[in-house]
């Protein structure tokens, strides 16, 4: 491309010379006719240039199997660089036309230099979004924070790009430029504060795989609760499940605590860890006419004939006096309900039986005994999450009475005037 802007310049360089010369016009008369055909020739130029690169280039893209191109096409590159030749031949024309104008030359040397900067940084730019959107309809990319890096790196050829056009501007050398830059870094760091985190937070979310894109998060500090759409260099946004967008600081993901739900999502199901209050004040021991009427709960049927020969046996061999129930081993209200609870989980369809099931009794309070289900429903959709997790404790606070019990509940206002 160059040698053949040369050999173009090599050519018209006499003609603008001569013409100059032969003619007894004025100087700026000649100037606005240079300007003219350089114009003219630069319009040229760039239809020719549009024609290879744009449709072309379109038609080129249509017929390969890979989909570069079509992102290329897309994001406009080829037609931003048609746009970049004029002005190189223009650039390379400015000192041939204006050699008689020292002052007019620098200008229009200057300003055209910072265009094409310009216009070279804004090409590099739909360069690499090209290969994000490229890299995006990858499955082995589509979950990584693909435009972090896209931004870092165009941060630093923007800073560079703004060096060389002040370089151009005021004539200063790159050497001495970056020095001053340097002295400014700390006020660089200060501007960049939050991009510079949002990088390094980013290189770590990436390297520890912490957070990719289409993960479930849950972060109270700044209120997201649903799905990662969008990881760059400053913000990382979150679709909630009320469709609203949370926009998360970037370097928040390694400095604050979240939630990430994937290993749920990739596991063989979802947990389900509820509990219910248990007056304490309805937990006693069951007598044999309370025992023969439980035996005709059919999932513990067999559990109490049982556990209840056992425990006969058990104060049989002891000589207990069990005139009061307090004497030897007993079964309780409370932990035969906890052994139906554990049976009707065992038999229920929507849990995962080849995950921890457990009905279990936490730490007594104020309030009464927690009886704790712990097991994972099989389908982890949220909806049916949720009808599996609701069904089950329908059933166990419907059966409460069944065994005596009473599930704790604070007075109401009229009940407490009464």
């Amino acid at each position: 491309m160059h040698k053949l802007l040369d050999k173009i310049f090599n050519f018209l360089y006499p003609i603008f010379r001569d013409w100059g010369m032969s003619r007894n016009v004025a100087s700026y008369t000649s100037l606005i006719f240079n300007i003219a055909i350089l114009v003219a020739l630069a319009y040229v130029i760039y239809y020719v240039a549009k024609f290879v690169l744009v449709t072309l280039t379109a038609i080129f893209a249509q017929r390969t199997k890979t989909k570069f191109d079509d992102y290329l096409i897309q994001n406009k590159t080829t037609r931003y660089t048609a746009y970049l030749i004029p002005f190189f031949f223009i650039y390379k024309a400015v000192p041939v036309i204006l050699d008689k104008y020292e002052y007019w030359e620098s200008i229009f040397g200057k300003i055209v230099g910072v265009y094409i900067v310009l216009l070279g940084l804004w090409i590099v730019r739909t360069i690499f979004n090209s290969l994000r959107d490229y890299l995006k309809q990858k499955p082995e990319y589509s979950d990584k924070p693909i435009d972090s890096f896209v931004q870092v790196i165009m941060i630093v050829l923007w800073i560079f790009g703004v060096a060389l056009i002040i370089s151009t501007l005021f004539g200063i050398k790159k050497g001495e430029l970056l020095t001053i830059l340097g002295t400014l870094s700390a006020i660089i760091i200060l501007i960049f504060r939050d991009t510079i985190l949002g990088f390094v937070s980013s290189v770590q979310v990436a390297i520890n795989d912490m957070v990719r894109i289409g993960d479930w998060i849950t972060m109270d500090k700044f209120g997201a609760d649903g799905d990662v759409i969008e990881i760059n260099l400053t913000t990382v946004k979150v679709r909630n499940f009320d469709n609203t967008i949370t926009t998360i600081p970037t370097y928040a993901l390694s400095s604050d605590s979240f939630q990430n739900w994937r290993g749920m999502q990739k596991s063989a199901g979802r947990r389900i860890k509820r509990h219910v209050l248990i007056k304490s004040s309805t937990i006693r021991f069951l007598n044999d006419e309370d025992l023969a009427q439980m035996k005709k709960v059919q999932l513990i049927s067999s559990y109490i004939e049982t556990r209840q020969a056992e425990i006969e046996k058990y104060n049989d061999l002891r000589g207990v006096d069990k005139t009061l129930a307090l004497n030897g081993r007993n079964m309780t209200n409370l932990g035969l309900f906890r052994k139906y609870i554990m049976q009707y989980l065992v038999t229920h369809p929507g849990l995962n039986k080849d995950m921890h099931i457990m009905c279990r009794q936490l730490q007594s309070t104020a309030h009464g005994v927690p009886l704790e289900i712990y097991a994972f429903s099989s389908d982890k959709r949220w909806a049916n999450y949720e009808y599996i997790m609701s069904d089950i404790f329908d059933h166990v606070m419907a059966s409460v009475e069944y065994f005596d019990l009473e599930i704790f509940e604070l007075p109401s206002k009229i009940g407490s005037l009464e």
